[in-house]
């Protein structure tokens, strides 16, 4: 064998029996050099920002998406997307629908509105050969084994490649805010002085934000060789660097005593919202949004170490932060690490969807939204108009339009009229009125609305019980899913006056408003949680009684204990942005040419081996020392790792040459 074959090779075969990871990969180990030490230095080696014209931030939604930008000359303006094509009654079109249409060939046709609407409009005969994709940004959030690979299904029950689907999603955005980038400067718009802030569910697994980057690469808005132009904003914390700004005019107090916006807080909650709408609407001619460079009044009254919860109730998620305020500059440290599930609003449409199932028929349901795709979009619109109606202390039923092709198509399928299934079914409190509409009591829309929000009370509930979390000064309620009045009292009588809760006014533009800020300024979120424990494979020497049998290798008389799980950075620790964990290590076969480190993630805080379940490979550093000679009797070998936005960078260096190499962690690899 040559002199650099792998210690693993020497090894008798009895020792194989147990599925060892190291032993599998053959690979010649590593091992600490003692003392191990860890630095940190959180500035030192951040990179200068490079100079940026404009931030453009993308509120990628489960249900609709948008974007808004700033220039860094005048940060305290954020300007709003301009106004989109097409529109839905009661619904405000500040955002569009995330939606999406490719055409039979799989190439882009249109994004939001229109793509529904072209989609409607398309015969349905020709309509099931066209891709039509809405609600799929869940899929990164429900998939287990996210890959590149990937797909998703289309409205014609047909699959298509997810990265295809958010990188044509991306890229749509991408041209609209330099075409009107253009529009607005007067010239061609540069995408090179363009940074880019997309935002993410603080829930999300690291694949799936991974996954957010790659089709962002693919989208061309920044490239691998510049990846900093790019930063991966968690939705809660962008509404949290907005809700700094917040003005007492900009917000509604739901347990205030005194009257905010001219309303006492007698009147209904109901009353604020639609105060805070109208004064949204009066000025969404504008689209540009001051946001004066001061504290708002609501934070100024927070000390150092007082905590606050954001809840940011999106389509498909609810997440929950909480930060705690660090003074004097009044930087964020995320105390608790996040939290949450798929809560959304679509969980609404889903309780629908089974109250149409039980009057009508899974079978008709499944077949209807095959055979006649376009009415089913059509039903779901009639829907999401009337959702947002809903409130606690309604009276008068809800009606919702039911399309003409769904009350023929149920008569060809049944034999029997739409009317006829509403008797039969005896589903309480929704009726059939003669106008062709479904009445449905307020009691009958409230329990749709109620798995979802028991959810979102369960969560907040646990959150409230931890003893880290005692005395949180206020609860922000963010994300288009805040505006339910349902959802507003819910958390009001879950809190019995624990918390003020506060709630933005247009607050489904929060993040979005937030993520332009983050990108403006990513230094003022200094401290996270991070969410897996971190570490390398490494050797130890071997010690009797204390490591299992099975684990030993003999290497040159020496016996080592393999798989041991060497941690970085352990699960739910604090972490600062840009903080680097180095650890030395040194070959365990001096001879050694290539030295390899594995990096393994896991979800668990105590690990002892990189067998034990639950721990995944993420990474690989290989570092090529061959041709080098080591004057130290042990070859040191730095391995450093950076935990950055939602990126976290590794490297190793060889001390005594300086050779480096640098690795990004693959959370997508399988």
């Amino acid at each position: 064998m040559s002199e650099n074959d792998s210690a693993i090779d020497h090894m008798t075969t009895d020792a194989m029996s147990t599925a060892s990871p190291a032993k599998s990969l053959g690979d010649p180990g590593i091992t600490p050099l003692s003392p191990s030490h860890s630095s940190k230095d959180a500035d030192s080696n951040e990179p200068s920002a490079p100079s940026f014209v404009v931030v453009v931030a993308i509120d990628f939604g489960t249900t609709s998406s948008g974007y808004a930008y700033s220039f860094t000359k005048e940060p305290e303006c954020i300007h709003i997307m301009r106004r989109w094509e097409g529109g839905d009654p009661g619904v405000s079109n500040q955002k569009t629908p995330t939606t999406i249409l490719l055409t039979p060939d799989r190439k882009f046709h249109s994004f939001g509105y229109a793509a529904r609407d072209f989609y409607h409009d398309l015969d349905p005969t020709e309509a099931k050969h066209w891709f039509y994709l809405e609600k799929f940004k869940m899929k990164l959030h429900t998939l287990a084994n996210l890959s590149i690979e990937t797909d998703i299904q289309a409205a014609n029950g047909k699959r298509v490649k997810a990265l295809d689907i958010f990188s044509y999603a991306l890229s749509f955005f991408k041209d609209q805010a330099l075409k009107e980038l253009s529009d607005q400067t007067g010239g061609e718009f540069n995408n090179a002085d363009v940074r880019w802030v997309i935002t993410v569910p603080a829930i999300w697994k690291q694949p799936a934000k991974q996954f957010m980057r790659e089709a962002a690469y693919k989208a061309g808005l920044v490239s691998r060789d510049n990846p900093d132009q790019l930063i991966i904003a968690l939705e809660p914390e962008a509404a949290s660097i907005y809700c700094r700004k917040l003005r007492l005019h900009q917000m509604i107090d739901l347990c205030s005593k005194t009257a905010v916006n001219g309303y006492s807080p007698t009147e209904s909650v109901g009353a604020g919202m639609v105060q805070a709408k109208e004064h949204v609407r009066r000025n969404r001619q504008s689209r540009t949004f001051l946001v004066e460079n001061v504290i708002g009044e609501l934070w100024s009254e927070l000390e150092e170490g007082d905590r606050y919860v954001v809840v940011d109730c999106g389509g498909g998620t609810v997440d929950l932060t909480v930060h705690q305020i660090r003074l004097p500059e009044g930087h964020l440290k995320e105390l608790y690490k996040a939290s949450g599930g798929p809560y959304g609003s679509i969980g609404i449409d889903y309780e629908f969807e089974k109250l149409l199932c039980k009057i009508f028929g899974p079978d008709f349901i499944d077949q209807f939204k095959i055979k006649r795709p376009a009415a089913w979009v059509d039903l779901m619109i009639a829907f999401e108009s009337r959702k947002r109606a809903a409130a606690p202390d309604r009276s008068n039923p809800l009606n919702i339009n039911l399309p003409f092709s769904f009350i023929d198509y149920y008569k060809k399928f049944r034999g029997h009229s739409v009317e006829h299934a509403l008797r039969k079914s005896n589903v309480d409190f929704v009726k059939w009125s003669s106008q062709g509409m479904l009445r449905m009591n307020p009691d009958a829309m409230n329990a749709l609305f109620k798995p979802t929000i028991d959810h979102i009370i369960q969560h907040l509930s646990e959150l409230f019980e931890k003893p880290e979390l005692t005395n949180i000064k206020f609860l922000f309620l963010v994300g288009g899913f805040a505006e339910s009045p349902l959802l507003q009292q819910a958390v009001q009588n879950m809190l019995q006056g624990r918390s003020r809760i506060i709630i933005p006014h247009d607050v489904g533009l929060t993040i979005l408003k937030g993520a332009v800020l983050f990108g403006l300024d990513p230094g003022v979120i200094k401290v996270r949680r991070s969410p897996l424990t971190y570490g390398v494979g490494v050797l130890n020497r071997y010690v009797e009684g204390k490591h299992p049998p099975d684990k030993m290798l003999v290497k040159d008389g020496t016996r080592w204990c393999t798989d041991v799980f060497d941690t970085f950075i352990a699960s739910d620790q604090s972490v600062a942005l840009g903080e680097t964990v180095k650890r030395s290590y040194t070959p365990a076969k001096p001879s050694q040419q290539v030295i390899v480190i594995h990096i393994y993630c896991t979800e668990r805080e105590d690990v002892a081996f990189i067998s034990d379940p639950g721990v995944r490979k993420c990474g690989t550093l290989r570092l090529d020392v061959s041709g080098t000679e080591s004057p130290a009797t042990r070859r040191e070998i730095q391995t450093l790792m950076q935990f950055g936005d939602t990126e976290i960078r590794a490297m190793a260096v060889d001390v005594t040459t300086s050779r480096s190499v640098k690795a990004s962690i693959d959370f997508l690899s399988q």
